[in-house]
């Protein structure tokens, strides 16, 4: 039985649109990553966003708890419920019906699809829903309902805003299995097993704790798929459901050891783990030293470290991706189209820790042993700082042995730190701004854009909001805010490209942004504006046309990229302005001078092939059969569009060129990384490629003149030469003008040098003597540097001119006929010149 399917066919039954998972990177700022089912629709529970249509909604929705708030790392592997990823198999209701249908289409599900036995049920409601209480006793024996209070049975988003009672469904896995004191209903036992959780939203939290009844109470569900799943199976832990097992048996062939569930918390936390890595690379998150990335890193990392306990010492985790894509590919077809790409991610991130994960290890075990209570932090700094040991993966380690880990002074030293890998997550979705939207949504709809076809029409001024989006009556001369036009020739900032410039009468647009889907203008009143004012809107039309060469040629990059480089290549970033576009994309190493002239070169000849920009308007599905590349992070419409420009074929909603020709030409400016796995290219085109074509001409004349002569090669080498012998004058001359004296048949010089190569010139006196013994002291740049030379003497170098630096407050050594030191004091020169010749005299 595909529940998956059957539980959302069974909801669209009922009226409900099916709505797809949305990605894992939540577009909320408060949020690290997508933790429940509800979170794509937060903004309509928080009235944020008016109701939709239809106002009822399913979906079978991935999430993530490793990090933030809702963290389940530390339990995952050692418990038989807790993972990092999960499916949430979900129905909301905003505003449309309530209690008593939400508990009849849960019960109907559970005991007519799923089929499960109902004298295996038992049902909990709030302790003062005396509502629930009845309407359950419909469908199940009053003596199987239990009431509990605030801490299992009520529910809320935050401190203030909506929130109200839930009833949760659970199911007896039998008293023959689970018989502990805590396995009763309401303990901590896992006799008895929460399926599904019903919230009845009906109320609105005040900041003064004040419960108010809303006017529209809405529905929000969840059921976890992994549960279920096991319990249709007869398994007592979801690892043991045929949605984990696979994993853990390509694990067990893979390290050559059999699976016992008792011992056997290493295979779990693997097979749990590589499901979570899977997927957020797919998604586009990729390995990095802070936010979302090193989450993922954490993930990787605490898996290695069990795969290393179980023998593996060499990469394993990205073998494991093939079993993953096969068990989940049919419902998440990305998860197949990135499947390379994914493992060499991985096996890359892998062979970064595992190069110094026995260091490592080796290291915890030493404190270890000295360890009673509390782990060293500084040991578990060093640990992270040098061996890439996550905080937490050390504190996993201790858990085991039912120790701690001295986290105060780990911070301490993490403060000091210049990166901070574990840094306090800031978010990095949609600015995270409220102001008057849901009322111009519910007052208006959404604006209509003209901008694919129109540089200017006529708008009227629907609504016109202040600077923290506060709708105004109106905006005086000089007053900085935001207009609401009814039509809009100006193009929001959306898929890399920046928002339209332009103005609205006389008054100036600096930026154009879509907040909620509505596309807002920031303005500068130059006149008076006021609500219904009609008014010419035009855009910047050379900074659009600009735009548009940049945004095209993005395309043709991303094509060029996947040609030279292989379809692994996945867009991660970009940025399209008017002077210059930028196109992160995953890659897992520089990219060399050859492979980047061939880039560079077939962006150039798809522009002067002339090919015509054809856009089209199709479904999503549609554009996806027809081969055309889709961002997994991007929002898309139901309708979409699609553009093809020469072989380059992708969604893409943004303004382009008529033909590739119209784009000029195409330069690299520069190509760097951006974190593990993500590479970065920077480029010109069309105008801005001309001022840096005419640019790097100028200079190059420039550097004729310099060179005095047209051939800038010749030149150089010329140049080149000179230099060298230059240098080798100044070294012979320097060399030359030092004192020396004979002690005992050895060349003795102990001098302080003002200019010149110290090593040069200390090898140019010992080839000048058949025995020598030299120690010259140089101060450069505010720093004191030495160095000694001996031939065929019986002296050491490093001797003398450690103990030297030592009276100028310094230190150093080196081979028995050369080595080198600083010092500090400068005030001590002559004294160490001193010292030095005596102790030259000495050893002779």
């Amino acid at each position: 039985m595909d529940i998956r399917e059957a539980y959302l066919n069974f909801f669209a039954s009922k009226g409900h649109e099916i709505t797809a998972s949305s990605p894992l990177v939540p577009d909320d700022a408060s949020l690290l990553f997508t933790n429940a089912g509800m979170v794509p629709f937060k903004s309509i529970f928080t009235g944020e966003l008016p109701r939709p249509t239809p106002p009822r909604k399913t979906s079978c929705q991935t999430c993530i708890r490793a990090g933030g708030k809702h963290n389940d790392l530390d339990n995952v592997g050692y418990t038989a419920r807790h993972h990092t990823f999960f499916e949430m198999l979900g129905n909301f209701s905003f505003g449309d019906y309530f209690k008593e249908q939400a508990i009849a289409y849960a019960w109907e599900f559970v005991t007519q699809i799923l089929e499960l036995p109902k004298n295996k049920l038992y049902v909990t409601v709030h302790e003062n829903d005396d509502e629930a209480f009845e309407l359950w006793q419909k469908h199940i024996e009053k003596e199987r309902i239990y009431k509990f209070g605030d801490k299992d049975n009520f529910w809320q988003m935050g401190d203030t805003g909506p929130c109200g009672p839930c009833s949760e469904i659970f199911y007896d896995q039998g008293a023959e299995h689970f018989n502990s004191s805590e396995d009763y209903m309401g303990g901590d036992g896992d006799r008895f097993l929460e399926i599904w959780n019903l919230v009845f939203m009906q109320y609105e939290r005040s900041a003064d704790g004040k419960l108010t009844p809303l006017p529209k109470p809405s529905i929000d569900t969840g059921m976890g798929l992994e549960r279920v799943m096991a319990i249709k199976e007869g398994k007592f832990s979801n690892f043991d459901s045929s949605l984990f097992m696979p994993i853990i048996n390509e694990i067990a062939t893979l390290c050559g050891r059999a699976y016992v569930y008792e011992s056997g918390a290493s295979f779990r936390v693997i097979a749990d783990h590589i499901r979570s890595s899977t997927f957020l690379l797919a998604q586009g998150v990729n390995f990095d030293k802070e936010g979302r990335g090193y989450v993922l890193r954490r993930i990787l990392r605490r898996a290695l470290r069990h795969g290393y306990l179980l023998g593996f010492k060499e990469p394993f985790m990205y073998k494991l991706v093939d079993v993953v894509c096969e068990l989940m590919g049919r419902h998440y077809a990305y998860l197949n189209e990135k499947k390379e790409q994914i493992k060499e991610q991985i096996k890359l991130e892998e062979e970064r820790f595992l190069s110094t994960i026995e260091k490592g290890i080796e290291i915890f075990n030493e404190e270890l042993a000295k360890t009673t209570s509390v782990f060293s932090g500084e040991v578990a700094f060093k640990l992270y700082d040098t061996y890439g040991f996550p905080l937490d993966l050390t504190a996993d380690m201790l858990r085991e042995k039912n120790l701690s880990v001295d986290e105060e002074r780990f911070e301490t030293l993490m403060r000091g730190q210049k990166q901070r890998a574990k840094a306090a997550w800031k978010g990095s979705g949609d600015k995270a701004v409220s102001g008057d939207f849901k009322a111009l949504l519910e007052r208006f709809g959404k604006n209509e854009f003209v901008g694919y076809t129109q540089n200017e029409c006529k708008s009227q001024i629907l609504a016109l909001l202040d600077e923290n989006f506060k709708t105004q009556d109106k905006l005086s001369v000089g007053q900085i805010g935001w207009v609401f036009l009814d039509k809009t020739p100006f193009y929001a900032n959306s898929g890399g490209q920046v928002g339209d410039k332009g103005f609205l009468g006389e008054s100036e647009i600096s930026d154009t942004q879509k907040f909620f889907e509505l596309n807002l203008s920031k303005i500068t009143a130059r006149q008076e504006l006021k609500p219904n004012d009609t008014l010419l809107a035009h855009i910047d039309e050379d900074k659009r046309e600009q735009i548009a060469r940049h945004h095209s040629a993005t395309h043709l990059l991303h094509y060029a990229l996947r040609e030279i480089l292989g379809t692994h290549i996945a867009q991660a970033g970009s940025l399209v302005e008017f002077n210059k576009l930028r196109f992160d994309f995953s890659h897992p190493k520089a990219l060399s001078k050859e492979e980047l002239e061939k880039i560079e070169n077939l962006v150039n000849k798809m522009i002067i092939s002339s090919h015509p920009a054809r856009l089209e308007e199709m479904s999503l599905d549609e554009a996806k059969k027809s081969g055309a590349i889709a961002l997994f992070s991007e929002k898309y419409e139901d309708k979409v569009r699609v553009l093809t420009l020469g072989e380059s074929k992708e969604l893409c909603g943004g303004t382009h060129v008529k033909n590739s020709a119209e784009i000029g030409s195409f330069f690299i400016l520069k190509e760097s990384g951006v974190s593990a796995g993500v590479r970065r290219i920077e480029a010109v085109v069309s105008k801005a490629a001309h001022s840096y074509a005419k640019n790097a001409l100028k200079e190059l004349e420039n550097l004729k003149e310099e060179l005095k002569n047209n051939d800038l090669m010749s030149g150089i080498s010329r140049l080149k030469n000179e230099i060298s012998r230059l240098k080798n004058e100044l070294k012979n001359s320097n060399s030359s003008e030092l004192k020396s004296e004979n002690i005992k048949g050895v060349q003795i010089c102990v001098a302080k040098i003002e200019s010149g190569d110290i090593k040069a010139m200390i090898d140019n006196f010992k080839n000048q003597f058949a025995k020598a013994v030299i120690l010259l002291i140089q101060e450069k740049e505010g720093k004191i540097n030495l160095a000694a030379g001996v031939k065929e003497a019986p002296l050491k170098a490093g001797v003398l001119v450690k103990e030297t630096a030592q009276i100028l407050g310094g230190n150093g050594g080196g081979r028995d006929d050369f080595a080198t030191a600083g010092g500090k004091d400068s005030s001590k020169i002559n004294e160490a010149l001193q010292e030095a010749k005596k102790l030259i005299e000495k050893g002779l």
